[in-house]
């Protein structure tokens, strides 16, 4: 039943007054309420003076790439400070984590065949791989280098190559359209959830294949070096002419990074692979400029700011997306789009002037392309964390792979947290957003929802979503929530790819989402109560 007064919509609503995980459980009807005068203020601001176009436009193509630690990182975390203290933000400052490692960045690649004919070889440097200290020219060998005993047979042959690493691979045309958006058919499939297997982890299998490969990876760095390797080539991971591609070498300070490693395009590399199959000698030139920008595994950075909240100003209600991006493309969908929504989501709320309960903190994270490394530690140093081995022998491996030595260890700021939302999926319109399994919070979702349906936003959907930075948020029992997405050509051509830039951005659909995002970070920080809570399964 849905009632209107004075502005303020509100909607009968289920809401547990005891714990998610207790063994009884009562409740009682509360009322949602969603002011519509707010919402209608930030529908005015974010559809008729939008700025979350020129936010966008200067941090693809002002700045470009934002690889963790690069100088373009650091220009967009200036960037991003300048436009929160423009705004009237406050608090606004950069929050330092862990030792992230050497920064790096690259102003130029060029690959081509020689011989047997000339013919321009449409490639780009990994990240964190040296350069060639100039144009190069080798014969072309296509070895498989993925055991020791691989190194062992090839020890001796490769002085002065290019070797092609990967398997020829057969071309795969599309089935299906590069650009989707949800239909209701679509929408309608998310509702159905799951019930998920029994675990299956073996934590000591991970931690053992995690070690091998790090050493290997290492071993065969230094390898390459020793035998006097030109450079290496790897397939685009995509087909159609798009390079996909991201991290090699070694970005540790201290590690050998290898020789210059580039990813080529299939139809690119296969051609060269038919050649040499063929038995034919195959001459390329390279060249990549490429460098690191530091000598030591120095820290990395979030963006943080905020809008102090009045009665309840200790309680904090956040949003965030990262920052950081690979370098091939401009970071455009991943995730410049997902930036200038939540800033534009903060300018929005000051400009309309609002006076939240909770303060209101948005967060733009780095390391996220590298495991969500900027968010976990500032959850861990902010929030909670689980207490893992500090032994020597598990330095090596990462915060998930350590073995945990205790329960969640809770600070202070834990019980003042409420909710934090999270946007990563590329440019594409809102269309509702994933519980993560807190039943609690759906209702109460599908009322912040009810004010945007008529621009596609309906739909509250009880399964998870992972693998971006709400997750660090959830796995200590925080409510952490990632927005439904249209994908657009998300993951058919710009995701990780050389064709992550602008165009392939929409500007109505991230004027949508400012909209969207914007009002549930204002209802969430007028709640008389903070968001409910799930439970932990380690704690059932």
């Amino acid at each position: 039943m849905l009632r209107v007064t004075g502005g303020i919509l509100a909607v009968a609503l289920m809401v547990a007054t005891v714990p998610f995980h207790a063994t009884t459980v009562s409740a009682q009807t509360k009322v949602e309420p969603v002011n519509l005068d707010v919402v209608s203020q930030i529908r005015q601001e974010a559809f008729y003076r939008s700025q979350v176009m020129s936010t966008f436009t200067h941090l693809t193509e002002g700045i470009g790439p934002r690889l963790t630690n690069s100088p373009s990182m650091a220009k967009a975390n200036a960037y991003t400070r300048g436009k929160f203290n423009e705004w009237g933000l406050s608090k606004v400052h950069d929050d330092a984590f862990a030792d992230f490692g050497r920064g790096w960045e690259f102003s130029k690649s060029r690959v081509e065949m020689i011989s047997p004919r000339s013919l321009p070889l449409y490639a780009l440097p990994k990240a964190w791989t040296p350069g060639t200290n100039g144009v190069v020219e080798g014969d072309a060998i296509a070895v498989s280098l993925k055991t020791k005993d691989d190194l062992a047979k090839q020890k001796g042959k490769l002085r002065g190559k290019i070797v092609f690493l990967s398997d020829l691979r057969d071309y795969k045309p599309g089935l299906e359209p590069d650009l989707k958006r949800y239909d209701e058919a679509g929408l309608a499939a998310l509702q159905t959830f799951a019930i998920p297997k029994p675990r299956s982890d073996d934590m000591a299998k991970r931690r053992e294949d995690f070690r091998k490969s790090q050493q290997f990876a290492r071993e065969l760095n230094q390898f390459l070096v020793d035998e006097g390797v030109l450079a290496t080539v790897s397939i685009s991971g995509w087909d159609n002419g798009i390079i996909r591609v991201g991290g090699g070498g070694s970005r540790r300070a201290g590690e050998s990074a290898g020789v210059a490693e580039f990813a080529m395009i299939a139809e690119h590399y296969n051609q060269v692979m038919r050649a040499l199959k063929r038995k034919e000698t195959v001459r390329i030139r390279a060249e990549a400029d490429s460098r690191f920008t530091s000598d030591s595994n120095d820290a990395g950075y979030n963006t943080l700011a905020e809008i102090p909240g009045s009665s309840k100003a200790d309680e904090i209600v956040m949003l965030g997306a990262h920052l950081d991006s690979w370098h091939t493309g401009t970071g455009a969908a991943d995730n410049a789009a997902g930036v200038a929504v939540m800033m534009e989501a903060m300018r929005i709320l000051k400009a309309i002037g609002v006076k939240p309960k909770r303060t209101i903190r948005v967060a733009l994270w780095g390391g996220e392309e590298q495991g969500l490394i900027g968010s976990q530690d500032y959850v861990a140093r902010t929030f909670a964390d689980y207490p893992t081995s500090m032994a020597e022998e598990d330095s090596v491996f990462p915060r998930s792979l350590r073995p945990r030595t205790g329960p969640l260890q809770r600070k202070p700021a834990y019980d003042k947290f409420s909710v934090y939302f999270n946007m990563d999926n590329g440019s594409g319109k809102i269309r509702g957003i994933y519980a993560q399994e807190n039943l609690a919070a759906t209702p109460i979702f599908e009322a912040w929802l009810k004010p945007f349906n008529d621009i596609g936003a309906t739909t509250v959907v009880s399964r998870n979503t992972g693998s971006t930075d709400h997750i660090a948020f959830d796995r200590v029992g925080l409510p952490g929530f990632q927005f439904v997405q249209d994908g657009l050509d998300y993951f058919t051509n710009v995701h990780h790819s050389n064709l992550d830039t602008y165009d392939h951005a929409s500007e109505d659909d991230m004027k949508q989402a400012a909209a969207v995002i914007a009002s549930f970070v204002y209802h969430a920080a007028m709640r008389d109560e903070k968001m409910p809570r799930k439970a932990l399964l380690e704690e059932q």
